[in-house]
């Protein structure tokens, strides 16, 4: 008798793909293959940030659901949406995050399954391979103990609690014995690394550091309060991928406090300033059109925001998460507005993105993909790179000392 087969469709963030590479290794009685097409099972690893990512979800199952495929559902959004999909949407079964190393077990019952299971666990398994990846992803926590007022994902991710120091090292010599040579830590909030296990993320990232083969390292988003001492140890280690992602969320102080947010405005401008002297490239998160921000805040905000020395920007419109604190505010800034303070936002970085690439030298890229006659990588500020060459580059590290600086991306021929 052939075995099922079985895909795993990942929605949002580094931590769910590593996820779904972690529960890929604890399925042992089904075949996984690469296209939904040839699947007789699909496992779903959803994401709840919002509520159009919810819409995305219950879509996809949809769309499977009317060619009759078993669909399973894991990540996020069976916490925030699980039951309901359950209840309504007739899919077979909902694994919560402390269950996914049940996944093979619970994939095997012929009775339908909710195993929400609790927000507490740590993984016990590593991940050694990236499929169709050039670099490799290690989750180093999960959770966060923050409490923004316009975010779901504590309650869906649970407090923050860290990996064991000495598994994320035996799993990253692992990952370097099989070739892969940068790392991408992530996780829910990185920066509260080491906060239950008396380390730090500077401490980790040290130890990190010292593994032979280990060329580049790159982290997610972190907070600016979490830029301590033992991190700024390590700023100037020459496998630090010199881009930083801080996320500020908002440049006015009062807007701060009415997203319940830990970091300071003035403070920020602060650090920033500090780390571009220093030569990184910095990317920050930001919210516009929350509730509460009116022209005179966004003035302010306006103001502050020119001060950063911002290359790259996350930015989004707010939109509504019902069960956040912001969803009982009254909306009260339109979206043509909204629209319009955002492009604001992303024509500042784009100008910021393009002096600072003219300013750049040596370019050290890894090269992760071929798209029509161009290779493409990210180079150690995280700024694409278009290369055109003869030569088979493909997942190769690439020198480039002579490139085009075009406002959307470099260019090189080697």
């Amino acid at each position: 008798m052939s075995r099922q087969k079985l895909y795993f469709k990942t929605f949002g963030c580094r931590t769910n793909i590593y996820d779904t590479e972690l529960m890929k290794s604890y399925v042992k009685d089904y075949d996984i293959v690469s296209s939904e097409n040839d699947a007789d099972i699909v496992v779903i690893n959803s994401c709840t940030v919002t509520n159009s990512a919810d819409s995305g979800t219950r879509t996809y199952i949809n769309s499977l659901k009317k060619r009759g495929i078993k669909v399973i559902l894991t990540g996020c959004g069976a916490v925030s949406k699980g039951k309901e999909l359950f209840d309504k949407s007739g899919i077979f079964g909902v694994v919560g995050a402390s269950k996914k190393s049940d996944i093979n077990e619970l994939l095997n019952q012929k009775q339908r399954f909710f195993e929400l299971g609790d927000l507490n666990s740590i993984d016990k398994n590593i991940v050694t391979n990236y499929e169709n990846h050039t670099k490799a992803f290690i989750k180093i926590q999960e959770g966060c103990n923050f409490s923004c007022s316009y975010c779901i994902i504590p309650s869906v991710r649970g407090k923050a609690r860290s990996m064991s120091e000495d598994a994320i090292i035996n799993e990253a010599k692992i990952l370097a014995s099989n070739g892969y040579n940068e790392l991408v830590l992530t996780g829910t909030n990185i920066g509260s690394y080491g906060k239950d296990t008396n380390s730090s993320l500077g401490l980790l990232l040290a130890r990190l550091g010292k593994i032979s083969g280990i060329k580049r390292i790159r982290l997610g988003s972190i907070e600016p309060s979490q830029i301590d001492d033992s991190f700024r140890e390590i700023l100037l280690e020459p496998w630090l991928e010199r881009h930083l992602h801080i996320a500020l969320q908002h440049t006015s102080q009062q807007m701060l406090t009415i997203m319940r947010r830990r970091n300071t405005a003035f403070r920020d401008i602060e650090l920033f300033c500090e780390l571009a002297d220093m030569g990184f490239a910095l990317g920050t998160d930001f919210i516009v059109g929350h509730p509460g921000e009116s022209d005179e805040i966004w003035s302010e905000a306006l103001a502050n925001f020119k001060k950063f020395p911002l290359t790259h920007l996350h930015a989004f419109a707010y939109s509504v998460r019902a069960g956040t604190h912001s969803a009982s505010l009254k909306l009260d800034v339109k979206g043509d507005v909204a629209k319009a303070r955002l492009k604001e936002l992303k024509d500042i970085v784009a100008k910021n993105n393009f002096e600072f690439r003219k300013k750049q030298g040596v370019l050290n890229v890894l090269v992760e993909q071929k798209d029509g006659e161009y290779y493409e990588g990210f180079d150690q500020f995280y700024n694409k790179i278009f290369i055109k060459t003869d030569k088979d580059i493909l997942k190769e590290w690439a020198v480039v000392e002579k490139y085009d600086v075009k406002l959307e991306a470099n260019y090189a021929k080697i």
